[in-house]
């Protein structure tokens, strides 16, 4: 691995960490009003897909991204970055768009978890995301994940069926939070420092494991004014990947897919 070295901090100088949005092109065409569980029109703004590359890739791709926003307002307006079961259901939906024009897909994931409300399960979270496992499986175009933040349990998986998932150096991406881990196992949140060195969720241990294929260097503090120092590796991968995916037939893909998991 061989990222150029970023130079220091500046003292007082914090920005948050960027989330999917400085990934992708701010010309991208945005997909908004999803179908609610009731068959109404619901607006889900954890799950953004779009429908376009990333900065000068050329191919026309679909790219689904999980936001959680910054700072409360966006946060709240984001709910946290945990989507709703129209969330689930809207990037299925364009995934299966996607697949019958021929464009490959790339899911950013970055989520704690789906969101685990009584309204949610009532509009049926477990099925929606087990309807994303299911059907992700099958997808006959090219499918690539990667985790830029917290790859949570299920939440995480439903945008994670893929023929390689990738991951950022300080990303974390695991089948639950250290907390709710800790609290399964001791009975006692408190120990989720202990839980998480465990879970080995580090993109260093899930790569030790074969669970993703690579791991993007960051910078000591990676903020939106260096985040090219990541993405520029990460544009020549994905150029990389779609040759070697898109050159597949559907079956080919299908049965690489399928081994993939079965290996884990």
């Amino acid at each position: 691995r061989s990222l150029p070295v970023p130079g220091p901090p500046v003292p007082g100088d914090h920005h948050p960490r960027p989330q999917a949005e400085p990934l992708e092109k701010p010309d991208q065409q945005v997909a908004h009003a999803p179908r609610g569980a009731d068959g109404g029109q619901r607006r889900v703004p954890a799950h953004i897909p779009h429908h376009q590359g990333i900065h000068d890739i050329i191919e026309l791709l679909e790219q689904i991204s999980q936001e959680k926003g910054k700072g409360t307002k966006e946060n709240i307006a984001h709910n946290f970055g945990m989507p709703k079961p129209e969330g689930y259901r809207k990037a299925l939906r364009l995934m299966k768009q996607a697949e019958k024009f021929g464009r490959p897909v790339i899911c950013f994931v970055d989520t704690p978890g789906a969101f685990c409300g009584i309204e949610a399960e009532e509009r049926g979270q477990g099925e929606a995301i087990a309807r994303n496992i299911y059907e992700m499986s099958a997808l006959s175009v090219p499918v690539l994940s990667i985790v830029v933040g917290e790859g949570g349990s299920g939440g995480a998986l439903a945008l994670a069926v893929a023929d390689e998932v990738w991951i950022l150096e300080n990303a974390v991406y695991s089948i639950l939070s250290p907390e709710g881990f800790s609290s399964i196992l001791w009975k006692d949140s408190s120990k989720a420092k202990e839980a998480a060195k465990v879970m080995k969720m580090t993109a260093e241990n899930l790569y030790r494991q074969n669970i993703v294929e690579q791991v993007f260097e960051e910078p000591e503090e990676l903020t939106t004014e260096n985040i090219r120092i990541v993405t520029d590796k990460m544009e020549r991968e994905i150029q990389a990947f779609l040759g070697k995916y898109g050159a597949l037939s559907g079956e080919k893909l299908l049965e690489h897919r399928y081994q993939r998991f079965r290996k884990l």
